[in-house]
């Protein structure tokens, strides 16, 4: 069978499962719908977390990022990692012990003001959204490559199955059904893994094969000697003008080390992941899900280097100074959805590698009158403005970060099954995650606003049709969001981070270490921390994208590091309202010490 025959397959298989699980688990009170009535036992519950954890960014894109980037693309790996181990041993236990459903709730009541509470919504909803947009990208990436339907197309069915099984379940719904996504997900990332390390070096673990010697099969693939693989692909990088791969140099270290300090703290702020462990019956259960939620998670993210390392030398040797016409196949099925591009600029007929863009703007393929696309003289499709080749640049080759993890099996010629695998494990991590973020929109819309703010004697049963009602909306708003996103999956994703980094994270930590933090002081710290942090996003990737360079970044910080700074201005702010306003209530102040002691009451 093909892979599409094969992807139809294992895909519909998968959604069925998924589908049939949303059935069985249905929500019947706000209690399911929110924490899935606290009785989930701890290891379902950190399985249930690593594949909230991992979304697209960290299937799809993360490896990705690293295959482009080199060592400086681990920022991502050692920030996400850092990030959830921060969370774990920092926050988890006292917000489980405080016992409420939603951040917007702790931040209410810790900070004695409806306001308060108010604006903490406003920052879930929007970081939230932002983070959904990614995950949606990456469902429309899986659905056009695989199923052979426009991206956009892609996007709208995993609304649909997102729709179904998030306002169904609830919490309870998703939680089970983000258990059996974990296991199809590191299913699907490890097999090909496991293969390609095994047809290099001889080592069928990847986290040790990639740093060992080329085995003979190994050699014969790439078309080289003998040594180890790291050392053939630093080699082949210096060849095409590139830096060493294990050396980075692809951004400036206060660059790197903002984006990883944003990538931990907004990890920690991040309202989806903390909502999971009020699902726990107890705190001793919730410290335990966090402990099997690192190991379920490190799973993967070790495994990453090595498959970002596997297809960069693979697709190297297989594209590099190679005629288009002899092109192998799994380029040319990249080609039609526009997430590669070749532009013969030297006109010899083949394919260049190089350091630099190929392209300036999006890739977007010509078409005739009649819809088709065009072909240039040697087949290949020819690419129309937005997109202009940059003809200063020797680089003829476009290649979209977010393909590397899910065309690496076909790079290695590996069984369709493999390649239908990959495609339902990308499909599984955006999903999981994506419902997860959606539950957190509905329950900031219905809890936090409707019922806490405005009908504080609305029913249950109204509450829990209100929450459904802003899940369906979320969706669709996603949806758009994945239509068109302001970048890369991890891009998108590290965009949300910055903003949780700069608005929740300070906030929950001032609140359970601080107790004489004000609800003044969290107000404006917050609203500072945030609206500097977007504005600075907005600015260079939305107002004026050809801004977006080093050279005019504020303190060399890049967009998906500025967060750090905003997270700096929410503290300072914070600290300095809260010394000239008024102590909060003794009450109040007397839940925050009993707070940091996170023991059975």
């Amino acid at each position: 069978m093909d892979i599409i025959t094969w992807t139809w397959i294992i895909v519909g298989l998968s959604f069925a499962l998924y589908i049939g699980i949303a059935i069985w688990s249905k929500a019947r009170s706000t209690g399911d719908f929110y924490v899935a009535a606290k009785q989930v036992h701890p290891v379902l519950n950190g399985m249930a977390t690593g594949a909230d954890w991992m979304s697209a960014a960290s299937f799809i894109s993360m490896a990705g990022m690293i295959s482009f980037m080199g060592r400086d693309g681990a920022m991502y790996l050692m920030g996400w990692t850092g990030g959830y181990v921060l969370l774990a041993m920092l926050l988890a236990p006292y917000l489980r012990k405080y016992g409420k459903y939603t951040v917007p709730m702790f931040v209410g009541e810790r900070y004695y003001s409806q306001a308060a509470r108010a604006v903490a919504v406003a920052c879930a909803i929007f970081i939230s959204f932002v983070y959904v947009a990614g995950q949606m990208r990456g469902v429309g990436v899986v659905f056009s490559r695989f199923l052979e339907v426009d991206i956009d197309l892609g996007v709208i069915i995993g609304m649909a199955i997102v729709f179904f099984y998030a306002v169904m379940g609830g919490m309870k719904g998703i939680t089970y059904t983000q258990v059996a996504q974990y296991i199809v997900l590191i299913t699907a990332y490890l097999i090909p893994a496991i293969f390609i390390s095994f047809m290099f070096t001889g080592i069928p673990i990847p986290q040790i094969g990639f740093g060992a010697s080329l085995s003979e099969s190994g050699m014969r693939l790439l078309g080289t000697d003998a040594g180890y693989l790291l050392d053939k692909l630093n080699q082949i990088h210096k060849d095409l003008g590139f830096s060493a791969y294990t050396s980075g140099g692809t951004k400036s270290m206060i660059d790197v080390f903002t984006i990883t300090l944003v990538l931990m703290v907004g990890t920690a702020g991040l309202p989806h992941i903390i909502i999971r462990f009020f699902t726990t019956p107890t705190i001793r259960g919730a410290r335990a899900s966090a402990g099997w939620a690192l190991l379920f998670i490190a799973i993967l993210y070790t495994t990453a280097p090595a498959v970002a390392s596997f297809a960069r030398i693979n697709m190297i040797s297989t594209l590099h100074n190679r005629p288009y016409v002899e092109a192998p196949s799994w380029f040319k099925n990249w080609e039609k959805t526009g997430l590669v591009a070749w532009k013969d600029k030297n006109g010899d007929g083949m394919i260049q590698y190089a350091k630099g863009s190929a392209f300036t703007g999006k890739v977007v393929f010509a078409k005739d009158e009649a819809g088709k696309p065009l072909l240039g003289q040697y087949g290949e499709r020819v690419v129309s403005t937005p997109a202009t080749p940059i003809e200063k640049s020797k680089n003829e080759l476009y290649i979209d970060n977010d393909i590397i993890v899910l065309a690496n099996p076909e790079i290695a010629k590996l069984p369709a099954w493999v390649v239908a695998l990959v495609a339902a494990g990308g499909l599984a991590a955006a999903l999981s995650t994506a419902a997860g973020l959606l539950l957190v929109i509905a329950s900031a819309f219905s809890h936090d606003l409707i019922k806490n703010i405005f009908a504080p004697t609305m029913s249950e049963r109204s509450e829990l049709i209100f929450a459904r009602i802003a899940a369906g909306f979320a969706v669709l708003v996603a949806g758009y969001l994945g239509i068109h996103p302001p970048g890369f999956v991890a891009q998108v994703v590290a965009f949300a981070f910055g903003l949780a980094a700069s608005s929740f994270f300070p906030v929950i930590i001032m609140g359970i270490f601080w107790k004489k933090t004000t609800k003044e002081g969290a107000i404006l710290g917050m609203l500072s921390g945030i609206i500097f942090t977007a504005s600075y996003i907005v600015y260079f990737k939305f107002i004026n994208p050809a801004m977006n360079v080093p050279a005019h970044w504020w303190w060399g910080i890049s967009p998906e590091g500025i967060g750090a700074i905003g997270m700096l201005i929410n503290f300072i702010v914070m600290a300095i309202v809260s010394k000239l306003t008024k102590e909060p209530p003794q009450h109040v102040q007397d839940m925050v010490a009993s707070l940091r002691y996170p023991r059975e009451v």
